[in-house]
């Protein structure tokens, strides 16, 4: 067995731990209104988000395919990795990948643990970008596009950061003022009672663009790295093994249900009813799905932040936290170079540590920290028992009364 091997199962395991974390971290994005409503049970609602992640990841592969040649220069045009990058049997370019992904995982564990819920999108893009600063020069790193297209780390990935929760929160705003006019009128238990089944569907379509965009990251991921090491020579194409991998990855996250931030962004961002809430996730259904055939690997994140503070806004009187808004547009901000600061240094220890023992470090090291920050977690647990508890601190990402506490968090 080389060491080349041994890191390319490494790349892949670390890749599907990744998506693993994405989904459970962003189960919130399509469940955490229908949930706060009561319109689905909190067991139910992550059962259904997962089934429908699964399918989705098999909808497209356009995100897949675009995902790393657009931010990093680690590939010629037509796909295939670098020829220096092959010199050493894929190794340079595969510790790269590794160290990229640890940092993500890294990340999305740390913003879990605080209840916020930061892109994983993100966090993988800063973890790339991080890695190939260290391994290869800031002049690897596709900063911007050609002029003619949007691409590169500016045009990929901070200005549809940027664009989409603003987007989304104006759409939501509209679709929820019209909600609120049309049935204006209609006794309040009738609205709450049709717009709790209306939820249903939008969150069913939510979680169906989430699986068609955020699996189809790790997959273009785990490609490249199987075309580095020359198990795969297709650019085209995604290994069918892989799409089923990837999809049963994030479909299993996504069923552990990622209760803390499920509570932050149904219960402490805004006070939300079932209009609301079908409103937030029709919006966002709307942005993903569009992104998706547009080949842009958006974060459902920002876009289900948005669309549920536009649901705020768009509600005469409705409760607004906007001190947790700004705690969540500071995590959006630091969760590029943050993550690219933690892969940038497990890419110098590893390669300081040779062939063998760098990879082994690197997950090593992912790992412990991945065990310390669940071990902490449980101090203070979120389950499916407390999620729908009281905000009863504002601006704080999981008040829990003292009894919560005692509680076993999933």
């Amino acid at each position: 067995m080389t060491p080349e091997l041994v890191l390319l199962i490494l790349v892949v395991g670390t890749a599907l731990a990744f998506d693993f974390t994405n989904g459970f971290h962003d189960t919130a994005n399509a469940m955490a209104t229908s949930i706060a409503t009561g319109a689905l049970k909190p067991r139910v609602a992550v059962l259904l988000c997962a089934a429908l992640n699964l399918v989705g990841a098999f909808l497209s592969v356009e995100v897949a395919l675009t995902v790393t040649n657009a931010i990093v220069r680690i590939q010629n045009a037509d796909g295939t990795p670098r020829a220096d990058l092959l010199a050493d049997g894929g190794h340079s370019l595969l510790l790269v990948l590794l160290a990229g992904l640890a940092g993500a995982i890294t990340w999305n564990l740390f913003t879990w643990l605080r209840g916020l819920p930061s892109s994983s999108s993100h966090a993988m893009f800063g973890g790339l970008v991080g890695a190939t600063i260290a391994g290869l020069g800031v002049e690897s790193v596709k900063w911007v596009g050609s002029g003619s297209t949007l691409d590169g780390v500016v045009g990929k990935v901070i200005l549809p950061g940027l664009a989409s929760p603003v987007i989304a929160a104006l759409v939501a705003t509209v679709g929820t003022w019209l909600v609120f006019r049309i049935a204006r009128g209609v006794a309040a238990s009738t609205m709450d009672r049709g717009f709790r089944w209306g939820q249903i569907g939008t969150a069913s379509l939510v979680s169906l663009a989430h699986g068609a965009n955020d699996a189809q990251k790790t997959m273009g991921v785990i490609t490249l790295a199987l075309i580095a090491s020359g198990t795969w020579t297709n650019t085209h194409e995604i290994p069918l093994w892989v799409k089923i991998a990837c999809a049963l990855a994030i479909a299993s996250g996504t069923w552990i249900g990622g209760w803390r931030i499920i509570r932050t962004m149904g219960k402490g961002l805004v006070e939300i009813s079932s209009p609301q809430g079908m409103a937030a996730e029709a919006a966002s259904a709307a942005v993903i799905l569009s992104s998706s055939q547009l080949g842009f690997a958006l974060s459902t994140t920002h876009v289900a932040t948005g669309s549920i503070l536009g649901s705020g806004l768009g509600r005469k009187g409705a409760t607004v936290r906007w001190g947790l808004a700004g705690k969540m547009a500071i995590a959006w901000l630091i969760t590029l170079p943050a993550s690219a600061a933690v892969s940038a240094g497990l890419w110098l220890c590893a390669h300081l540590l040779g062939d063998w023992w760098g990879p082994l470090f690197t997950v090593a090291v992912m790992a412990s920290l991945a065990l310390w920050m669940f071990l902490h977690s449980r101090q203070a647990p979120i389950s499916p028992d407390n999620v729908n508890d009281a905000w009863e601190v504002p601006d704080s990402p999981a008040p829990l009364s003292e009894s919560a506490h005692e509680k076993v968090a999933s």
